[in-house]
């Protein structure tokens, strides 16, 4: 009830109108610079490569990809429809396309604020707030909640739906699940962030590939009810349809929810793999992260949402009512359940086993993020406190979770990460939002250099951007 209770507060419309408010603002303030740099940002992904100290921009790419597409791409896309009706989808693409400026900007100064800490580059909203903002308890505060979020609250959601799709497809019992899923995931965090970013950079594309892939087929199969659903989810996202008309507040309120939790723009997640990549230019990152959010919520997110739509794989019980607004499928609860319903419209034996494949591929590589992430909250929390047992601490805090969120029941596990990423989110819009001017500063010295026909290295002093310290030796090094 507790739980429940701070879900309702945190995710409030105060939150929902901020992650608009917030994307819209950067939109206009950066000139649309994720319609802009589209092209752009495709260029960069190959232009980096990894060294001893960085890694690829490629592979951070992958990183922030692994955290954003998880099972809020399958599970979430389907609980918005439930709510919100087939308009949550078009709310959702909107929210995306907004929130791929939040993510420049975050990005950008993620890479701008970035430090050397254990032989590695590291980064992201903490370093930011204390370097940027100069205000160290606000710094401090926010590296714990984001610790205690992704260390603690968020990873049960991704271990305990793999869980569930692995009972329902292989009968496998939840206990075993957790076992396999917890001994994968000491394998790689005790083997580094190096070996999270290989397989990373291996995983990511193929699982997103095959996922769209599938969407594909899925909606060929069902090609004379793609103009009706289309027509569907715009009539209900503009209040516009007979059925789903009066829930238009439902519809924004839980995809702008759903898209923020998928792809968490502007919630700093991405910026913590994002200051370890090697560039010469902080934009150039930010504009590689942006791209992510197309892939995650244009792409992915839609993907499954259509796939629901179109084979009426879908029910839509909206907050509060007493009645279903449309049941197509009765008794059967949102979740991975009803695409893996829609994939079996076409692929009626194999339709439940492909998408537990595809559950497994998006929670695990989303664990791995989420493990990098607190990680580097504890080394910045560690250069601070000064326990360098604080890491080890967490990599057994972390196991003992995802073990915990495999045997425990899903409700129990959504309401705890709603509760970490919408705290998360708070902090770090106000945060951005406050140091929109050193990020803009960074894009200007960005598109000067680029008309100039010059490959751009950011230069601190130059670019009017104060506190770049490691800037200041690394400007040096690209220019030779």
């Amino acid at each position: 009830m507790i739980i429940n209770t701070l879900v309702g507060y945190i995710w409030s419309t105060a939150l929902v109108g901020l992650a608009l408010g917030v994307g819209l603002y950067f939109t206009i303030i950066t000139r649309g610079v994720q319609f802009r740099y589209f092209f752009e940002m495709i260029r960069l992904l190959r232009e980096s490569k990894p060294s001893a100290e960085g890694i690829s921009s490629f592979q951070a790419f992958c990183m922030a990809l692994s955290g954003r597409i998880g099972v809020g791409n399958i599970a979430g896309v389907a609980t918005a429809i439930a709510a919100g009706g087939p308009g949550a989808i078009f709310w959702m693409v909107v929210m995306g396309l907004l929130g791929g400026a939040s993510a420049f900007i975050e990005s950008t100064l993620a890479q701008v604020y970035k430090e050397r800490a254990d032989g590695q580059y590291r980064g992201g909203s903490p370093y930011y707030i204390e370097k940027g903002l100069k205000l160290k308890p606000f710094a401090i505060f926010a590296a714990a909640i984001i610790c205690l979020s992704y260390g603690v609250l968020v990873p049960g959601i991704q271990a305990n739906t793999i869980s569930d799709s692995f009972k329902v497809s292989f009968n496998m019992p939840p206990m075993m699940t957790g076992v396999l899923v917890t001994a994968l995931m000491a394998y790689l965090i005790f083997g580094g962030i190096k070996r999270i970013a290989k397989v990373a950079d291996k995983v990511v594309p193929i699982m997103a590939l095959a996922y769209l892939l599938l969407m594909f087929v899925i909606l060929t199969s069902h090609y004379q009810q793609v103009p009706y659903m289309f027509s569907l989810i715009f009539r209900s996202a503009l209040g516009m349809d007979a059925v789903f008309g009066g829930i238009v507040g439902t519809a924004v309120s839980w995809g702008v929810r759903r898209a923020v939790f998928s792809n968490v723009a502007g919630a700093g997640e991405s910026t913590f793999s994002s200051a370890a990549a090697e560039v010469s230019h902080p934009v150039k990152q930010g504009l590689v992260q942006s791209f992510s959010i197309y892939i995650d919520t244009v792409l992915v997110c839609t993907a499954s949402g259509l796939m629901i739509l179109v084979t009426n794989m879908y029910n839509v019980y909206p907050d509060g009512a007493s009645l279903a607004l449309v049941e197509h499928i009765p008794g059967v609860a949102a979740g991975t359940a009803w695409t893996q319903l829609a994939v079996s419209t076409v692929f009626v034996n194999a339709g439940s086993t492909f998408i537990s494949v595809a559950i497994f591929l998006f929670a695990f590589t989303t664990l791995m993020a989420y493990y990098y992430i607190a990680e580097t909250t504890v080394v910045y929390l560690d250069r601070k406190l000064s326990y360098p047992v604080l890491k080890l601490v967490l990599k057994l805090v972390f196991l003992t979770v995802l073990f915990f969120g495999s045997v425990q029941p899903a409700s129990l596990m959504w309401s705890l990460g709603d509760i970490g990423f919408g705290s998360m989110c708070y902090l770090n819009y106000i945060a951005i939002v406050l140091l929109s001017k050193p990020a803009l500063l960074a894009l200007r010295d960005y598109e000067r250099q680029k008309k100039m026909g010059i490959d751009p290295v950011f230069n601190p002093r130059k670019a009017g951007v104060k506190n770049a310290e490691l800037w200041e030796t690394l400007s040096k090094q690209y220019k030779q």
